[in-house]
């Protein structure tokens, strides 16, 4: 864990156009000891904290012990030796943490934990839908809550969508809920001559359909050399200006990793203030959009939620939905591992 002045000192360069990302050291004085404080109460617990990307930085930087996309997260939680997990992003992510440890106690601290895309289906729609494709495999985005996962066949984020979509044994899919990543999915499959039928759920991830081609032309204009990269549930038409396309860790890694000096990231403004503090002397570009659903977790709202968690926050699932849902996420798992089948 960083001291206090490596906290400030981190935190110190993240920019991202709102007066809530910066970080004076004043500020960073303040919220200090209730850092101090989750940080005992972890100990005295054995809690752990994981913490996507979106979320707050000074949740990722002071408290947590685990950052990521959701599918390192949920690696993360399945691994996990800790008697308490509590989860800084949306409650679906926290649902999924439970379904991997039905044994442990896990808590969402969000008091604000929708998301457009898991708030947009719900288990009847399946149940419909599966009448209506007999014959077809569902994949679910993990965007979806528990009751959804359950009645799907595998789940999906998207660090991994395109290579389990292919190595499913079956031409014939239904996607959900996030019709831009399908879409993207379609594209991915023509490009590489893979001939399977994907049909889809009408969703939208409400930060990353704002997102416009012609606003990577602007940028691009503005910045010769800019390196532009996109989260896959953006429009295709956005997808396919992109020099590269993937997950939030995806896109941490291509940053680190390149030669560049200046990118446009088309995603949600947690991940730009995660690498302006790395990278101070890089040049990020462009607007972002800040998701209110993962911007929701606060310090106050961990402090609160280990010391003294209320009923709704800590989760519990049906046997018979963690069952189903464990089967779906296993897959997942099982599916990632295997080379693709065309």
């Amino acid at each position: 864990m960083l001291t206090f002045n490596e906290f400030y000192e981190t935190l110190k360069p993240i920019r991202v156009g709102n007066p809530l990302c910066e970080f004076t050291r004043e500020h960073c004085e303040r919220i200090w000891p209730t850092i101090e404080r989750i940080r005992n109460l972890k100990q005295e617990k054995n809690a752990i904290i994981l913490a996507h990307n979106y979320v707050e930085p000074e949740v990722l930087y002071g408290v947590a012990d685990h950052t990521g996309d959701s599918y390192g997260l949920a690696k993360k939680a399945k691994a996990s030796d800790a008697d308490v997990i509590v989860f800084a992003a949306v409650r679906f992510m926290v649902e999924t943490a439970k379904i991997l440890n039905p044994e442990k106690i896990v808590l969402d601290p969000n008091p604000n934990g929708g998301c457009s895309l898991a708030d947009g289906i719900m288990a009847a729609d399946v149940r419909r839908l599966r009448k209506q494709y007999p014959d077809h495999t569902f994949v679910c985005y993990i965007n979806t809550t528990a009751e959804v996962k359950a009645l799907c066949d595998v789940c999906v984020t998207s660090s991994n969508v395109y290579h389990i979509i292919e190595a499913i044994d079956n031409d014939h899919i239904y996607f959900l809920p996030d019709k831009l990543m399908a879409q993207n999915v379609i594209d991915h499959c023509r490009r590489h001559g893979i001939d399977k039928t994907i049909d889809y759920w009408d969703g939208t991830c409400y930060v990353h359909e704002e997102y416009q081609p012609e606003a990577v032309d602007f940028v691009r204009n503005a910045n010769p050399g800019v390196d532009v990269l996109v989260h896959p549930e953006c429009a295709p038409g956005v997808v396919q200006k992109a020099d590269f396309v993937g997950s939030t860790t995806n896109m941490l890694d291509h940053v680190r990793a390149s030669d560049a000096d200046t990118f446009f990231l088309l995603t949600e403004c947690g991940l730009t203030g995660i690498l302006q503090s790395e990278f101070p002397q890089k040049k990020f570009v462009g607007s972002c959009t800040m998701c209110r659903y993962m911007k929701s977790n606060s310090l106050a709202d961990v402090l609160r939620v280990l010391e003294n968690p209320e009923p709704h926050q800590i989760i519990e699932l049906s046997a018979e939905v963690r069952d189903n849902a464990l089967h779906c996420v296993d897959a997942m798992f099982e599916y990632a591992e295997q080379p693709t089948s065309k």
